[in-house]
């Protein structure tokens, strides 16, 4: 009787091992194939089923006994792939957070470029509007004065020279002595109080070209400025010109004096009155 058991046993045992051979060798096949499959293209994980009665055990009479209760190796089975797979998805969900980050990043920094460009075009803009807000106002300025440069000119013809004194002054010299200080104040001194007149002060100095016209014209500067400070004569009422030497004759020397023709101009249509 007992060697009858052995015996079912042993040829029980036998024939597992050889199911456990021919399954394992079909698993191995089957993981090289998967193997090839990218990442992408794996399949979901499925619930594990027995592939044989062993599962993986050894065929003997302990796991015989035991089998189909769990234990640490038969849950170490059942766990690993889902550990791999959890890894695997880890590290995919880390590489996608990289790659956020880093587009993240960059936006922003073409975010802070774009910025930075425009704030400096409105700069630019606001200064080519302030530069064109003073060009017009220099426009509108200078439009002005030409108007009433032609409106005096063209006024011109209704006055009428009444006075004229001339100031000389030494070769070399742009002061006024006492006799042309006396002179210009027997001129101005009449125009108190007046209105609807203009004094013309023109410079004339000896020797050629430029020279003669700046020496001419700081004297013509001293009679004005004497005029405007010492008997408030307004600027606007006084046409200064410097005429250098238009006397100079064909040896090139000058046969012109240094000084200054002053011309008192009145409009008759013009009432005395207070300013």
């Amino acid at each position: 009787m007992k060697k009858g058991i052995s015996l079912a046993i042993i040829l029980l045992l036998g024939l597992a091992s050889v199911a456990q051979q021919s399954d394992n060798s079909a698993s191995s096949s089957a993981a090289s194939a998967t193997a090839t499959q990218s990442a992408s293209e794996r399949e979901p994980l499925t619930s594990p089923r027995p592939k044989d009665f062993w599962d993986g055990d050894d065929p003997n009479l302990v796991n015989l006994i035991t089998h189909p209760f769990a234990n640490k190796k038969y849950v170490q089975r059942q766990v690993t792939p889902i550990r791999d797979r959890v890894n695997e998805l880890e590290q995919i969900t880390a590489e996608n957070g990289r790659q956020i980050k880093d587009a993240d990043t960059r936006a922003q920094q073409g975010i802070q470029a774009a910025s930075e460009k425009t704030s400096l075009a409105d700069q630019h803009a606001s200064d080519a509007a302030n530069k064109a807000q003073l060009a017009q106002t220099a426009a509108t300025e200078a439009s002005a004065r030409v108007s009433s440069a032609e409106q005096m000119v063209g006024n011109l013809v209704e006055y009428k020279g009444s006075a004229q004194t001339e100031i000389r002054f030494r070769p070399g010299q742009t002061a006024l002595s006492k006799t042309a200080k006396d002179a210009l104040d027997e001129m101005a001194g009449p125009l108190k109080d007046q209105r609807g007149y203009i004094i013309e002060v023109r410079g004339f100095a000896p020797g050629q070209g430029q020279a003669a016209i700046r020496s001419s014209q700081k004297m013509a500067d001293s009679v004005v400025r004497y005029l405007v400070l010492t008997h408030s004569i307004p600027v606007y009422r006084i046409y200064e010109m410097s005429m250098g030497n238009p006397a100079t004759t064909g040896a090139g020397k000058s046969s012109s004096s240094a000084r200054v023709e002053v011309s008192v101009l009145k409009n008759d249509q013009v009432a005395s009155t207070k300013r």
